[in-house]
């Protein structure tokens, strides 16, 4: 995992990267993908019109305006390949680069999604107190919202102590996410 500006460091555009983004058309309906040099950036669920496309805010923070040679033409790693595998329940795991962009809060509780197994599940609370943070329940709430890549940082394993909480696909992606993986839905 990579990528990661302080809030309020200064960068010039010309030394932010490029994103490509690109539609991934999956069994579970079309995903965007977004990508750069290092890695990915983006995985946009399906919605009724297509993959969902990264907000303006995020993009205009992290990344240059449109797409470019920066980014390469294809990419990196099978990412079509691992995700179909996934969601046919034939892969417990990626193995993909990332280059994950957020505040240094949100790449910590990223990497701590990371570390959670297939068909795991832990509350918003729980995965505080994995980060020493006991009183940040509502914080590790909003970071675990801003995945740029769920699925892959598989967000979906985050539950709410009484139920099933919320998921950027919504309720019915994230309980089949969670029924995939063997875990039943809340």
């Amino acid at each position: 995992m990579t990528g990661s500006r302080e809030k309020g460091a200064p960068a010039g555009v010309g030394s932010l990267p490029r994103l490509r983004l690109a539609p991934l058309p999956t069994s579970w309906g079309l995903f965007r993908l977004g990508w750069t040099a290092r890695g990915i950036a983006w995985l946009g669920l399906p919605g009724p019109d297509g993959g969902e496309a990264p907000p303006a805010a995020w993009l205009s923070r992290h990344f240059r305006p449109g797409e470019g040679a920066a980014a390469p033409a294809e990419p990196p790693g099978d990412v079509a390949g691992q995700l179909e595998a996934y969601l046919a329940g034939r892969s417990h795991r990626f193995d993909l680069p990332l280059d994950l962009r957020g505040t240094p809060f949100q790449l910590a509780v990223w990497r701590e999604l990371l570390r959670l197994g297939w068909g795991e599940r832990l509350s918003y609370g729980e995965l505080a107190l994995r980060l020493d943070r006991p009183g940040a329940a509502r914080a590790v709430g909003a970071a675990v919202g801003a995945n740029p890549v769920p699925v892959v940082v598989p967000c979906h394993r985050v539950v709410a102590a009484h139920g099933l909480g919320g998921y950027a696909g919504g309720e019915a992606m994230k309980r089949r996410l969670l029924l995939l993986e063997g875990g039943g839905a809340a």
